[in-house]
């Protein structure tokens, strides 16, 4: 998978990212080709609220969490 970094672009009514070409001429994209988009919003309020949902709620340290694995595994 490969990660590129762009903007958000207001097209008319609706919003679009642009590719930029080096990227497009490195995976040998064309127009009209099928690709897959994974969209996450760049900012540390969904940081936050994706990996703080647990905070507070975790008894245990994360040794104990390692130790348990081991256990589990061995």
């Amino acid at each position: 998978m490969n990660v590129i970094e762009t903007r958000l672009k207001k097209w008319g009514n609706s919003f679009g990212v642009v590719v930029p070409a080096d990227f497009v001429n490195h995976e040998r994209m064309n127009e009209n080709d099928k690709i897959k988009v994974l969209i996450l919003k760049d900012s540390k309020k969904a940081f936050k609220q994706t990996f703080g949902i647990g905070k507070g709620k975790i008894r245990k340290s994360a040794q104990e969490f390692k130790d348990e694995a081991r256990r589990e595994l061995y």
